[in-house]
């Protein structure tokens, strides 16, 4: 009798075992990016990239020319031919070094290395910055690239310093992360600022503290509850009350209006929950991504070459301004979305990405070599209302085509 009572426990065992190994595989291989059968990839568009790339390193060491000490490019005004720069602080800074290592991934030119580091330094004092929430633009781009590519502790120090400064503007009364400092009574959040996400998982991963993790998904949670329409489409800005969490106001800053669908803002949070779902496997983040791309891909003002208009329902529309740089981060994301999902939805991603980076290489939105300031791009749309940064070059375009292209190249 004991012997049988142990052999049965013994069998129970090992049954429990095998049934975990049988549903951890299977969790795995739902989450896992499909390796074969999910897409073949065009010859033809693969020989566009390679090109691009080598165009694109010719236009960065063009754009070299341009920046002096310690100046990060901004944009460039081909009607003044003014080349524009802006200091570290400037929520757009990592981009040019992330843009720069993508470039020599790709070439393998030296200089173009050797311009990133030499960048770096400046934007280094960035980490202590506790005063913006793009800190995951300014330090994930330049320096989680850097890293990953050739791994430092000083960078790892870097990092995580970024994190910590980004973790001071979490509010656990509204769930989120202030994103615009304003009045007393106010907590501004943008969408945008899904995308800065990335460096508190990273964070959680490197130094084992939860903290940083939980951050990112009450943030995620809060933006699904309260940024998102029915149609999945997101406004821009929410102001909250510090010290209930209620809404106050669903408004936009670059949009054309309250209720309509700036298009970089529904890249930025496109983008950003396909982020939350590689980091998290959960299921409810991939269901966001995919319905916020099929509001993208199905939208009836989406062009047919799939660069959006700077809105989707911005006035004047079929002639109004297009934004390069939507197009660049949707395409992005739609290709590491594509491994997460079916056969048939990973076709169709990637076939919509296929047709926005096909359009972005050609003539209308890639310039000529030599020309745009060094910039890879036009016509992005930086702050229609404003009027800044309307139908000229933008560092993000640049950095996420770039960033498509190579994602396609290692599909």
């Amino acid at each position: 009798m004991l012997l049988n009572n142990q052999f049965n426990k013994i069998m129970t065992y090992k049954k429990a075992v095998h049934l975990f190994l049988v549903a951890f595989i299977i969790a795995a291989n739902a989450c896992t990016v499909q390796k074969s059968g999910s897409t073949k990839k065009n010859a033809d568009l693969l020989n566009i990239i390679n090109k691009n790339f080598t165009d694109a390193a010719s236009q960065y060491k063009v754009m070299m020319k341009n920046i002096s000490a310690d100046k990060f490019p901004k944009t460039y005004h081909p009607k003044t031919d003014k080349f524009e720069t802006s200091n570290s602080g400037w929520w757009c800074s990592g981009f040019y070094p992330g843009t720069l290592l993508y470039l020599y991934e790709q070439t393998k030119d030296a200089a173009l290395n050797d311009e990133a580091l030499r960048i770096l330094k400046p934007l280094e004092k960035e980490q202590f910055n506790k005063g913006t929430h793009d800190l995951g633009f300014m330090m994930f781009c330049s320096f989680g690239n850097a890293n990953r590519i050739d791994p430092k502790p000083a960078y790892k120090d870097i990092l995580i310093n970024s994190a910590k400064s980004l973790s001071t503007r979490f509010n656990p009364k509204v769930g989120c992360i202030k994103s615009w400092n304003s009045k007393e009574n106010d907590f501004i959040v943008i969408v945008d600022n899904m995308m800065n996400l990335e460096l508190l998982f990273w964070a959680t991963r490197v130094t084992g503290d939860s903290s940083f993790y939980n951050i990112a998904i009450t943030h995620a949670n809060t933006t699904i509850k309260n940024h998102y329409r029915p149609d999945h489409s997101s406004y821009h800005v929410l102001n909250y009350n510090p010290e209930t969490g209620v809404v106050q106001q669903k408004k936009t800053a670059q949009g054309a209006a309250d209720e309509s669908a700036w298009a970089r803002g529904q890249a930025w949070g496109f983008y950003g929950f396909v982020v939350m779902f590689r980091e998290t496997k959960d299921k409810k983040y991939l269901d966001m991504a995919t319905s916020i791309a099929g509001f993208l891909l199905n939208h009836p003002n989406l062009p047919a070459d799939k660069i959006p208009y700077w809105d989707f329902n911005a006035p004047g529309i079929p002639n109004a301004l297009r934004d390069a740089s939507a197009a660049s981060i949707i395409a992005s994301a739609l290709l590491e979305l594509s491994g997460y999902v079916d056969k048939q939805k990973a076709k169709e991603y990637i076939s919509n990405a296929e047709t926005m980076i096909r359009s972005l290489s050609a003539d209308q939105y890639k310039a000529a070599p030599g020309t745009n300031g060094g910039f890879i791009l036009m016509h992005g749309v930086g702050h229609m209302p404003a009027g800044t940064e309307v139908d000229t070059p933008l560092t993000y375009g640049d950095y996420y085509f770039v960033e498509a292209m190579k994602r396609y190249q290692e599909l």
